[in-house]
């Protein structure tokens, strides 16, 4: 392998690296937030609209981050 080919390597896996993180630390978020939102009192299972108000919950987490991912993609495009 040369040098290119290493570098290329290393810049996936930093990069398939970094997603992980990203979608870690969105369903940390979505789970803090919209647990702490939608269910006040824990039980053995959720009622109907725990789950209604946390799928829109959820929803809105990942419609934001989309947009924050796909602005940050863009931005970066445009600099190279």
């Amino acid at each position: 392998m040369d040098s290119e080919s290493v570098k290329a390597e290393v810049v996936k896996q930093v990069k398939t690296q970094y997603v992980m993180d990203n979608a870690r630390q969105l369903i940390e978020k979505i789970n803090e937030h919209c647990f702490e939102k939608c269910v006040p009192k824990p039980g053995s299972s959720l009622s109907n609209s725990e789950q209604t108000c946390f799928t829109q919950c959820m929803e809105k987490y990942m419609s934001a981050w989309n947009q924050v991912s796909t602005t940050y993609i863009n931005r970066l495009q445009r600099e190279q």
